[in-house]
C-alpha cells in the first residue's frame, strides 16, 4: 500500500512546527514534508532554523506561498495538505514607557498577501496536483469586521483570512478549518476541547486553547471521516483527567458542515 504523502506549509511557526512534528510519530503509513520560506536569496537562514527546529533539513521543501509556482515541487502527488501559514505583524519600534506598543506588517508580508492570496495560491497549486483533502488553521474572531485582531497595522487580517476560507470551500476539495480561540504555550492533552460555530465561543470567560491541543485537532482531522467538509470554532476549558478530551470523532461530530 502506497503512503499518503502529507505537507505542512507553515511548518517553521509555533504551531506549524507542532503540527509536523506530531505527524512524524504517527508511523510508517505517512510521508510527511514540511514548507518553509526562503528568508534570504540562498535561504540559510530558513535552512537553519529547519535545522534547529527539526534536526534536519531533510523532507523539507522551500519556496515562496506567493509564488504558486514555487509551491508546484512540494504539493506534487500529495494527498494532504495543511495550511498553518499566517501573516505576523511586527513592532514599528520600542514604545516609550507607559505607552502600548504599535504594529505593522511588512509591505510585501500584509493579511493580503500572505492570508488570502498566499493560501489561494495553495488551494490553486492543490487544486491541480489533485490533493484530496485540506486542512486550515484559522482564527476565531472572523464575523466582527471591528476585532482588535484586524486593527493591527490596519490589516484586517481576520476578515481576509474568511475570504480565503470561502475559496477553499468554494474550491471543491474536500476541507477542514480549524478556527482556533487564543493561543497558549501550554502542554497539550490536559484539557477539554470544545468546538463552536459564529465565534459564540468568544462569549466565554476564557476562549483560548494550547497550541499543542490545536495541532492535535488537525492531526486527527487527518485520520478522521466525521472531521471532512466541516468548518468551526474550537477552544478548551480545564478538566478532571476522565474529562480530557480523547475522542475526536464526536468531538469532530458535533460540528455541522460548511463555514
Amino acid at each position: 500500500m502506497a503512503k499518503k504523502k502529507v505537507l505542512v506549509t507553515g511548518a517553521t511557526g509555533r504551531t506549524g512546527s507542532i503540527v509536523l512534528k506530531k505527524l512524524r510519530q504517527k508511523g510508517n503509513d505517512l510521508e510527511v514534508f514540511g514548507f518553509a520560506r526562503l528568508r534570504s536569496m540562498d535561504g540559510v537562514q530558513s535552512r537553519s532554523k529547519v535545522q534547529e527546529l527539526f534536526g534536519t533539513t531533510e523532507g523539507f521543501y522551500f519556496g515562496d506561498i506567493r509564488e504558486e509556482n514555487s509551491l508546484e515541487p512540494a504539493i506534487n502527488d500529495c494527498n494532504t495538505l495543511i495550511i498553518v501559514t499566517s501573516a505576523t505583524p511586527q513592532m514599528k519600534s520600542p514604545p516609550a514607557e507607559g505607552e502600548r506598543p504599535e504594529f505593522t506588517y511588512p509591505e510585501d508580508a500584509t493579511p493580503e498577501i500572505i492570508d488570502y492570496q498566499g493560501q489561494v495560491n495553495q488551494i490553486n497549486a492543490a487544486k491541480k496536483a489533485g490533493v484530496e483533502h485540506i486542512i486550515l488553521m484559522g482564527s476565531m474572531g472572523g464575523t466582527n469586521e471591528n476585532h482588535p485582531l484586524n486593527k493591527i497595522g490596519n490589516g484586517n487580517i481576520l476578515i481576509w483570512k474568511r475570504k480565503a476560507e470561502q475559496y477553499l470551500i468554494d474550491s471543491g476539495i474536500n476541507y477542514t478549518i480549524v478556527r482556533a480561540g487564543g493561543l497558549l504555550n501550554e502542554p497539550g492533552g490536559k484539557r477539554k476541547l470544545l468546538v463552536g460555530k459564529d465565534d459564540k465561543l468568544l462569549q466565554r470567560e476564557s476562549p483560548t486553547i494550547p497550541r499543542e491541543d490545536v495541532a492535535e485537532v488537525i492531526v486527527q482531522a487527518l485520520f478522521i471521516p466525521e472531521a471532512k467538509n466541516k468548518a468551526f470554532d474550537v477552544v478548551s476549558e480545564e478538566a478532571s483527567p476522565e474529562e480530557v478530551t480523547s475522542d475526536f470523532a464526536s468531538l469532530f461530530a458535533q460540528s455541522t458542515p460548511g463555514l
